[in-house]
């Protein structure tokens, strides 16, 4: 995926296969910037929380407002559907996610639910992110 090429620049290579097509027509949700399309942001529900599987703008349409245009589309979309509450995992140290997202309002958590939990292990285990770089999972009250 184009997005995930930006990811070199801070040492992150070897990221898992983007998701396919099947993934995206299960989700609860996916959102897209742009016309033609330059991004999208991809939500599950995990537990009872709207969750933030993945957020992705092509690189030539970066830093011009798309991602948090999407962040901000998606909460809304979690409002509508009656959640209280949107979790999302990032890398911890790269600029344009967890410092991105909590400029946004989304804050660490360390206590996860059972299911936060267990989408936590599957990326630090089944996906090995943690050895691309520090993860951490982050909430927003809606």
């Amino acid at each position: 995926m184009a997005a995930d090429t930006v990811f070199a620049a801070s040492g992150i290579v070897g990221l898992p296969p983007a998701a396919s097509v099947d993934d995206l027509r299960r989700s609860a949700a996916l959102l897209v910037a742009g016309a033609p399309p330059v991004g999208f942001a991809r939500l599950e529900v995990v537990d009872s929380s709207a969750h933030l599987e993945q957020l992705s703008v092509h690189p030539s349409a970066m830093r011009q407002g798309h991602g948090a245009r999407l962040v901000r589309a998606a909460e809304h979309w979690a409002r509508q559907t009656g959640f209280t509450t949107m979790t999302l995992i990032t890398f911890r140290d790269v600029p344009w996610n967890a410092p991105f997202y909590s400029a946004l309002g989304f804050a660490p958590i360390d206590e996860l639910t059972p299911e936060l939990g267990r989408l936590r292990e599957h990326e630090k285990h089944a996906l090995g992110l943690d050895a691309l770089g520090a993860r951490v999972v982050m909430h927003k009250h809606l």
